[in-house]
């Protein structure tokens, strides 16, 4: 398996990079993070790169929606209340044994796996979205995980991620602050952000990855990249 501490973005550590993390935090940590997907755009960021994704697409039943990274689920639960007319299977990935757990609260299918090494076959699932994960990892290693995201995917990958601005961390200090987020979810934003990327540097990273992506800016400083598979096409 490839070495996490190889794999990790050199800008800065963040709590939620180590699977091991304090389970008690972990849970405060994704607390924040749903907040913060409500309130600045994250889970709006991915519903618009569904939406994208299949628009043109003919409905053909339930479509399998996997995300890597979920966290609380939080993204995961907005996607599937959000998609009424499509009914959604909902699958959740995480390395974090206490984010699969809350996963599985909210009803959520739920496995502890490696985003790196997802343990699925090629095009198992419809759709697999990544929201904020990206950042963590170095270039090399993101690439990888691009190319891991598409092979599973059988219609296409949406992946949303933070856009890197000074104004973007200054408005983050000050609405954590008023939202009252942990000490350790107000230290992690503002790495997250540092390690944010611009959007030609997303654009840049997708296509080294080979992946055709369509890459859009959207409210919150965030950037949303969408694409259609090879699996979509066969």
């Amino acid at each position: 398996m490839t070495n996490l501490v190889s794999d990790i973005s050199p800008i800065g550590i963040e709590a939620l990079d180590s699977p091991t993390f304090d389970a008690a935090l972990t849970r405060i940590t994704l607390a924040d993070i749903a907040r913060s997907n409500t309130v600045f755009g994250g889970r709006a960021a991915v519903a618009y790169g569904v939406k994208r994704l299949l628009r043109g697409e003919a409905a053909r039943g339930a479509l399998s929606v996997l995300d890597v990274g979920a966290g609380s689920g939080d993204v995961l639960a907005y996607l599937t209340r959000r998609w009424r007319g499509v009914p959604i299977k909902p699958i959740a990935a995480d390395w974090h044994r206490e984010a699969v757990r809350l996963c599985a609260h909210r009803g959520l299918l739920a496995v502890t796996c490696d985003a790196r090494h997802l343990p699925l076959a090629d095009g198992a699932v419809d759709i697999v979205v990544a929201s904020q994960l990206l950042h963590h990892f170095n270039r090399p290693a993101a690439q990888r995980l691009v190319r891991e995201l598409d092979r599973v995917a059988r219609l296409g990958v949406v992946i949303s991620d933070l856009q890197r601005a000074r104004t973007a961390e200054l408005w983050f200090r000050v609405g954590s602050r008023l939202l009252g987020f942990h000490e350790v979810s107000r230290h992690d934003g503002v790495v997250s952000l540092r390690r944010g990327f611009t959007r030609g540097e997303l654009d840049a990273l997708l296509r080294a990855a080979s992946a055709a992506a369509t890459v859009r800016r959207r409210p919150g400083y965030r950037l949303v990249a969408y694409w259609r598979t090879a699996h979509a096409h066969g």
